[in-house]
């Protein structure tokens, strides 16, 4: 089947480990399913991975991709939820330490077939294209988490740091359907516009002073965006994190800001199956879509890899096989 892998990898040049080409098709052990790949959305952990962040050398040749939307050996159409417990874990599905995503140890989605164990299928709304549904288990599901599970209640403020990616795009749409003030930034002015025609309320340049401080700050950005996170949050507000695409070691760390105005710091990291569920109802419900920045062969994948890795999207890059 072809696949778009990790052959090797680097870390100054990522796409030199990419290879789109044929891989043996998968067998689903006991408890595991076969899924027939219809769309599959790129994220900044495919980029990651070929820089072997989260990826060892060990497990190469290795399949890309964490998101997808198929059909299944009965012929439903389905969502994958890429987190993958370990043998025997039964809390929470985030909080096993050895959890992983797809493409980290199990072969990912950025091909013509891909397996799961059966209980990581969802239901694809009816609704939705499978292009769209493929963009709902890693940018939304987290976009979710991040503002309905561990950030503040329906009517806060909320500030969306570096609009432009699937998590910061998601995380506007969501806050705008469910009843919250968002705010957003972008080093571009085109993307603050966009931003504006996405549902935010008011949008501003990097670092720029804001109007008043917000009850809370969605966070993927990392070290270039810190300082003005923590400084932009009200005494008591909560900063919420779920990724560093700029670097994870701010120059500053704020420690006596965080605990004088008794700031909230909260990681984030995707989300479980039934929040994904709650995700596909949210949409079902409120006509919410995802922003697709474009829908592209998988043979040609190292061209969305690269325009991801360059930062030159706005919302999600899909590939269909």
């Amino acid at each position: 089947m072809l696949a778009a892998y990790a052959a090797e990898i680097n870390p100054d040049d990522p796409l030199a480990g990419l290879v789109v080409g044929e891989r043996p098709a998968p067998e689903p052990p006991e408890g595991w399913v076969l899924v027939d790949v219809r769309a599959a959305a790129l994220n900044h952990h495919d980029v990651w991975s070929l820089r072997g962040v989260g990826l060892g050398g060990d497990k190469l040749p290795m399949i890309l991709g964490c998101d997808a939307a198929g059909v299944d050996q009965d012929g439903n159409e389905v969502l994958v939820h890429s987190v993958i417990s370990s043998p025997g874990w039964t809390g929470e599905q985030t909080l096993d330490p050895r959890r992983s995503l797809l493409s980290e140890r199990h072969q990912g989605t950025l091909a013509e077939q891909v397996i799961v164990p059966a209980g990581n299928l969802v239901p694809k709304p009816a609704g939705l294209s499978f292009e769209e549904a493929a963009c709902l288990p890693t940018a939304f599901l987290t976009a979710y988490k991040m503002l309905c599970v561990n950030g503040g209640p329906p009517g806060s403020t909320v500030l969306v740091q570096g609009v432009g990616g699937g998590v910061a795009t998601a995380a506007i749409g969501i806050a705008a359907a469910t009843g919250y003030r968002v705010w957003a930034t972008s080093r571009d002015e085109g993307r603050r516009q966009r931003a504006l025609e996405l549902g935010a309320d008011a949008v501003f340049a990097p670092g720029e002073r804001l109007p008043e401080r917000v009850d809370v700050v969605l966070e993927t950005v990392g070290a270039a965006t810190w300082s003005h996170s923590v400084s932009s949050l009200k005494p008591g507000g909560t900063l919420v994190i779920a990724g560093a695409t700029s670097g994870d070691a701010p120059s500053k760390a704020e420690l006596t800001r965080i605990f004088f105005h008794q700031l909230r710091v909260q990681g984030s990291t995707m989300g479980n199956r039934e929040q994904l569920v709650a995700v596909t109802r949210l949409l079902e419900q409120t006509g919410l879509r995802p922003v697709i920045d474009r829908v592209i062969p998988l043979a040609d994948a190292a061209s969305g890899i690269a325009a991801l890795a360059a930062g030159e999207v706005f919302g999600k890059v899909v590939l269909t096989p």
